[in-house]
């Protein structure tokens, strides 16, 4: 770790940079915006470059993540990149077989569903993400003074993927190895946290100045399920980049009421879904920082709906000690890029 943080040190300075204030639990210049899957999908330049290239391909690509990372920062003023990646890059990375299928997502060629699988896994060695680090260091370079987020997936969402093949709606087949065989699952999660670590200090120690955590299924589970089975493994995660110096994110999909949990894993900042509203949320998390949260689907709604919700949620937002403003899940691929420019205006003048 002491490597980690000579290098963190010798990063640019972004100190008053809006996000970072607000991350770090200070009070910035502006409220600060951006949002989950900026990068990607609803913009036509990204459309254009991705065009024959398939999206994993692309997330080992440094040019085209640096190009694609930067294309929203040039067009809507936000007051951070986020790294364009995929939760299953270190597993894809480490050499597990998968792919990304359009219209899917990921899909699993021999999940893990038994303690000789979960054994057999290969570890990922930071070497094997330099692609990914080149892109960090490519957009250090060009990003001014603009933030670069980097993340990872969390164990419990990595394994249900795992474990069930692809994406599920129940989780079925996760719960099911989590109930019936607790030690092979505490293996998987345990495995799955290191290889999450892996990534996140690898994007750090080249030049990432947040990380974010996303648990994005964790909200299918109880507190009491999330608390045995989960969170240990996250705490594992969030803890292992406590000495980094880069304020760490942690946000997940229906998760209301765990957010007092996740926060004990060990965050500065607990991402917040539309479901929650950010006053609700500071008083389950008392002192911490907060993201979210707006509905995505609102930004189809027109301007006056969006400057009525953009309003409320950052008048709720004051209710914690910082806010940094952000969609409660990811841009939709049909939005408006004009819509999310105008919407990022707005913000700025609240």
């Amino acid at each position: 770790m002491t490597d980690l943080i000579t290098q963190v040190a010798a990063r640019r300075d972004l100190s008053t940079a809006p996000f970072l204030v607000a991350a770090r639990g200070g009070a910035p210049e502006r409220v600060p915006v951006w949002f989950m899957r900026q990068a990607g999908r609803s913009l036509p330049e990204y459309r254009e470059l991705r065009k024959g290239t398939r999206m994993l391909d692309a997330c080992f690509d440094p040019a085209m993540v640096a190009e694609i990372t930067l294309q929203p920062v040039r067009r809507h003023g936000v007051d951070a990149a986020i790294l364009f990646s995929d939760i299953v890059v270190p597993l894809v990375a480490a050499g597990v077989d998968l792919d990304i299928v359009a219209g899917t997502g990921p899909v699993v060629a021999a999940p893990v569903r038994d303690a000789a699988a979960v054994k057999a896994l290969p570890a990922l060695d930071a070497q094997q993400v330099d692609k990914v680090a080149d892109a960090v260091r490519l957009l250090t370079a060009e990003l001014g003074e603009t933030p670069l987020i980097g993340f990872a997936g969390a164990p419990f969402t990595l394994a249900s993927y795992l474990v069930e093949g692809g994406p599920s709606r129940n989780h079925e087949l996760t719960k099911a190895l989590m109930y019936a065989e607790p030690d092979t699952w505490h293996a998987l999660l345990d495995h799955l946290a290191d290889t999450a670590l892996t990534f996140l200090r690898a994007q750090i120690a080249a030049g990432v100045d947040a990380v974010q955590l996303f648990d994005s299924w964790a909200g299918a589970l109880s507190l009491r399920d999330y608390r045995e089975f989960v969170l240990p493994h996250s705490t594992k995660v969030l803890s292992g980049l406590a000495d980094a110096g880069v304020p760490r994110i942690h946000f997940g999909v229906g998760t209301g009421h765990l957010l007092a949990a996740m926060r004990e894993a060990g965050t500065d900042v607990v991402g917040v879904d539309w479901r929650t509203p950010l006053d609700v949320a500071a008083k389950a998390v008392p002192g911490s920082a907060l993201q979210g949260n707006l509905d995505p689907a609102t930004l189809f709604a027109g301007d006056d709906v969006i400057r009525r919700e953009v309003s409320r949620i950052v008048d709720e937002g004051r209710a914690a000690p910082a806010h940094v403003f952000n969609l409660g899940h990811g841009v939709l691929p049909e939005t408006d890029p004009d819509v999310i420019t105008r919407t990022v205006d707005f913000i700025h003048t609240r």
